[in-house]
């Protein structure tokens, strides 16, 4: 009707030959559709590919690619990182780790790693490793060694239950038995009086273990001793004039500690190496403010102070 005189026939032909042509127009090029696909996330971003697109009228354009910001540290977030060893129980990881992160956010980090809790985390690095500070402000630096010592809750508590409970026993048998001060075998060793080296004490104060070894006591036969805790190597150095024990801390079954009557900012104490009393090894004039800290670090558990 709206063509009319043209034969319906000639009309036919010539409306699909319009729709023909209007189809080979429209078609995209051979692998156009696959080259698409093929595109990584992140084109036309910072870091990525330029984009494509057509113009109106079928031109083909680019955008520009935008440039890459770096400090030297992390691309994404801006933190500059530093590269990290991290050595437990053997086990060695390789980690990146931001430089203005704390010591307690890295024993996070330590957690993720290994499944051990950061409160049973000893983690040195030029010493205890303090968990205010961050790791640039203790001047860590590109492939540290960070030494981390501590056994998961299920190791301790394997550990550790026999050794309470062996505690437990020790502790009622000495409420039967008079103080240990003045039984005879430690009379001849504390009637030489308190030495004259021997390190200050400070009653009424827990502390955490010195940097320097605790000098200037005195073993069962009266000679000097000096006890050095390697928690590096989780050992206690037990050294006298002509020796130095190393002993691993998982290997002293208990620790036993009085004061001196008289000089009760000083205790006597002992270390059991084996499984009963004459394995004791004694230690005379231990400054009280040490003592928590010693069984403590001896026998696995942990202070917050």
């Amino acid at each position: 009707r709206a063509f009319p005189g043209v034969p319906r026939g000639r009309l036919y032909t010539i409306i699909m030959a319009a729709a023909a042509s209007a189809a080979a127009d429209g078609a995209e090029e051979p692998g156009m559709e696959a080259e698409a696909q093929e595109l990584p996330l992140g084109c036309g971003r910072e870091g990525g590919s330029p984009a494509v697109g057509r113009s109106p009228d079928g031109e083909e354009h680019r955008d520009p690619p935008q440039a890459s910001v770096s400090n030297g540290g992390d691309a994404e977030s801006g933190k500059e990182l530093v590269e990290l060893k991290v050595i437990w129980n053997k086990n060695k990881y390789d980690v990146k780790f931001c430089l203005d992160s704390t010591g307690a956010e890295l024993k996070q980090k330590i957690h993720s790693l290994t499944g051990l809790p950061p409160a049973m985390q000893k983690v040195m690095f030029k010493g205890l490793l303090p968990e205010e500070k961050t790791l640039r402000e203790i001047k860590v630096t590109n492939g540290a060694k960070i030494m981390v010592v501590g056994s998961t809750i299920n190791d301790v508590l394997a550990v550790n239950t026999p050794k309470e409970a062996a505690q437990q026993e020790v502790k009622a048998e000495e409420n039967k038995k008079e103080p240990l001060c003045r039984q005879k075998q430690h009379r001849k060793v504390l009637d030489k009086g308190k030495p004259d080296d021997v390190m200050p004490s400070v009653k009424g104060v827990q502390e955490r273990l010195p940097t320097v070894p605790l000098s200037g006591m005195y073993n069962k036969s009266g000679g000097k001793v000096r006890l050095t805790f390697k928690l590096e190597q989780d050992q206690l150095w037990i050294g006298t004039k002509e020796r130095t024990e190393k002993l691993p801390m998982g290997s002293i079954k208990n620790v036993v500690s009085e004061p001196i009557e008289g000089h009760e900012d000083y205790h006597m104490m002992a270390f059991q190496l084996g499984p009963t009393e004459a394995s004791y090894y004694w230690v005379y004039w231990v400054p009280t403010q040490y003592v928590d800290a010693i069984k403590d670090t001896v026998l696995g558990k942990w202070q917050y102070f």
